[in-house]
């Protein structure tokens, strides 16, 4: 008599697992549902979206980066197409909608491919190899323009602006170019590197984005710490004190014996005279503004102000580093390494009250290598999102000028291209892989479709029309958006549209890195929720029975 086999269970109550053609199945729905959140951001006649987080506080924007970060999404598959858009975002700052477009549609392609009994694996190896040979097509369609040329440099911004729909390009363009071209470090004669952190971006609600303006220097928020102070100093000479100007507390428990009145006094006396003389050190330097990350107690803001120094307490370690770099400021630690030589120069440090709130300027600066750009706005969310515009715009910038000058077109220029040049590639294959890079090239087109699509033009249209002036050798046709009411297929490159080559590279490098690890998924394992009761034998678990 054969013995019944009895089911063995290797995964605790309460746990669910997904397999096979399913688990792929979710795994691109998911993604497809991500790709599909941001869709309509694309472009400059992309959509906004109203983000309300559970304190009802709002955020405006059509930044892809910015909105999903905002999601609460639970789904893994989900959550790693998420992070496709904090890569893309941390490496380039920009072109996070872009790719997680892309790897929604190269996902959607290969469920075509999956129906089709293609395995997994052949369409994931085949997407790789698509990959690296649009890496290749995009070096080889590039174009080096001259980053010196204030003009090319503009043209990047008011791209990557315009695609935020701020309304704000002609103003902040010039601001943007002007505060890259000072911040950016020679590294060899055909190389430059430039540090973010260089460029602060502040904002302030009030006025308009006209009113926005590049300071050369710093702004702090801070106000002077006595109000006979100076409101104005000019022809500054700027001391950096990493010090407190008061009487430094002994590292040790210590008491002191007062019997008579007249020893307090001569306590108190000594006390005052030793922060005297920490103030009269600065003075004799010449130094008539000083910046202090420590504290300084009131007998110091008192002889301070008798000899006419501004002074401001408590400034971040931050925005001292922004500031010496600014001034030529070298941060002082103590007294005695304070001299001439050590203060930093400004032609302005001034106090200005704005919306309610005493802001410093150091400004004027001779060589400013930190530089401070101030947004202006008529509501908190309107400078939020000119802000995200801004950094999306200084990370293109980045990105141009560190590659030495190498760009592409826009307007879905650059994706038909690489999508025409990837189909011949795709002819010259043998085996499935043939279909997988196919696949590849026409999830490309997503881009310039997407574009047609939140223009409110008809994207078959506009995709016949591509194809045929690419086929042509017309390689930066593209959706040219600059006229609302007559959009139309033109050359990108002559209507000023360009953007960074290291942007596209990364959308597509990580888009397709993420569409293949999804594909390559055939076993979801989820845990339930956490009970504090003790497992119950007998049952089968989470719906699962036989051999697990």
């Amino acid at each position: 008599m054969a013995e019944s086999l009895q089911p063995i269970f290797i995964l605790p109550e309460g746990y669910s697992k997904t397999s096979g053609k399913d688990a792929q199945r979710v795994n691109i729905e998911a993604a497809k549902a991500v790709a599909a959140a941001v869709k309509s951001t694309l472009g400059p006649r992309g959509m906004d979206k109203m983000l309300v987080d559970n304190l009802g506080d709002i955020t405006i924007t059509n930044d892809g980066v910015t909105v999903l970060k905002s999601m609460e999404v639970e789904n893994p598959a989900a959550k790693m197409v998420v992070e496709v858009a904090k890569a893309q975002e941390e490496e380039v700052g920009d072109g996070t909608t872009t790719a997680v477009i892309l790897a929604g549609e190269l996902l959607k392609n290969a469920e075509a491919l999956l129906d089709q009994s293609i395995h997994p694996t052949l369409i994931a190896r085949g997407y790789t190899l698509a990959a690296n040979k649009a890496q290749e097509i995009l070096d080889n369609i590039s174009i080096k323009v001259n980053f010196e040329d204030k003009n090319e440099l503009s043209k990047i911004v008011k791209t990557a602006i315009i695609s935020k729909n701020t309304g704000a390009d002609e103003v902040l363009t010039p601001l943007i170019v002007d505060a890259i071209d000072l911040v950016k470090e020679k590294v060899d004669e055909k190389h430059y590197t430039i540090d973010s952190d260089n460029i602060k971006v502040e904002k302030k609600v009030g006025g308009g984005l006209g009113d926005s303006k590049l300071i050369r220097g710093v702004m702090i928020e801070k106000e002077k710490v006595h109000p006979d102070m100076p409101d104005l100093v000019k022809n500054a000479k700027i001391a950096l004190l990493n010090l407190a100007l008061e009487v430094e507390k002994t590292n040790i428990d210590a008491q002191i014996r007062i019997e008579r009145p007249d020893q307090l006094q001569a306590f108190l006396n000594e006390e005052e005279s030793i922060v005297k003389e920490m103030v009269e050190k600065i003075y004799k330097v010449g130094a008539n503004v000083v910046i202090c990350q420590k504290g300084i107690d009131d007998a110091a803001q008192y002889f301070l102000s008798k000899h006419g120094i501004l002074a401001f307490r408590r400034v971040s370690e931050g925005d001292i580093n922004k500031i010496g770099k600014a001034t030529g400021a070298k941060v002082i630690s103590t007294l005695n390494e304070l001299e001439p030589s050590a203060l930093g120069m400004a032609g302005v440090v001034r106090i200005e009250k704005i919306a309610g709130e005493d802001v410093a300027f150091i400004e004027e600066c001779k060589n400013p290598k930190s530089v401070t750009l101030l947004l202006r706005g008529g509501t908190e969310h309107v400078v939020d999102e000119a802000k995200r515009a801004v950094e999306d715009s200084l990370g293109d910038l980045k990105a141009v000028i560190e590659s030495g000058g190498s760009i592409v077109a826009g307007g879905g220029a650059c994706e038909m291209e690489v999508s025409k040049q990837l189909k011949e590639f795709a002819a010259t294959l043998g085996g499935r892989e043939q279909l997988a890079v196919d696949a590849f090239a026409d999830a490309l087109e997503i881009v310039p479709k997407t574009l047609a699509e939140n223009a409110g033009m008809d994207p078959i249209d506009i995709l016949v029309d591509l194809r045929a002036a690419h086929k042509k050798g017309e390689k930066w046709a593209g959706v040219d958006l600059s006229n609302a009411y007559e959009p139309k297929v033109a050359d990108m490159y002559k209507a000023g549209v360009i953007e960074p080559l290291r942007t596209k590279k990364q959308a597509i490098k990580s888009s397709s890195e993420v569409a293949a690890m999804i594909l390559k998924i055939d076993d979801i394992v989820a845990a339930g929720k956490s009970s504090n009761q003790p497992p119950q034998g007998g049952g089968q678990p989470g719906g699962y029975g036989g051999y697990e």
